[in-house]
């Protein structure tokens, strides 16, 4: 099975997914704080699961930036449930509060993370780039307080709504 998914990567641009293979790549999504991954890394649960036409525009979006200078680094992607749980509860820790944590991190079953449809980018300059270009490509800041996190909420082209002020 690994050889097949490495075949249909290599031939397909946006992954097993988009080739309507299921994705099978084991891991949490998880990538370690203050590091960042490639929307090319298709071995990367953080990538591979990602929803197809997310992962699409993201790549469509990085190679126009990197024509302008700027390259788009994946700092989360798709995430297990098991794995967000785990943010929601080290937000509780630092908040000392569900409520205020709830601002930052949602718990699994209302994460886009988990459904594979919300990627965060860096670094800043990444970030600046696609709040001023990603509604080309359909993709839209989601929250005023994560200037990171995206999420396909246009069609490319369209406009963006204003980003929802946070994520609780």
């Amino acid at each position: 099975m690994i050889l097949l998914l490495a075949v249909v990567t290599a031939c397909t641009p946006a992954g097993p997914q988009a080739a309507g293979v299921q994705a099978t790549v084991n891991g949490d999504g998880s990538i370690p704080e203050n590091e960042s991954i490639s929307l090319d890394d298709g071995e990367h649960a953080a990538i591979a699961n990602l929803d197809p036409a997310l992962l699409a525009a993201m790549r469509k979006a990085a190679a126009d930036a990197r024509l302008a200078g700027v390259e788009l680094r994946v700092t989360s992607g798709w995430r297990s449930a098991e794995h967000q749980q785990r943010l929601l509860d080290e937000a509780v820790e630092l908040y000392r509060s569900e409520e205020e944590a709830r601002r930052w991190v949602h718990p699994p079953d209302r994460s886009a993370h988990v459904t594979g449809k919300a990627i965060d980018i860096g670094p800043t300059n990444a970030d600046d780039w696609l709040i001023q270009h990603g509604a080309d490509y359909g993709l839209c800041q989601a929250y005023a307080n994560e200037m990171w996190h995206f999420e396909l909420l246009t069609t490319p082209g369209g406009q963006c709504p204003q980003p929802r002020s946070t994520a609780g």
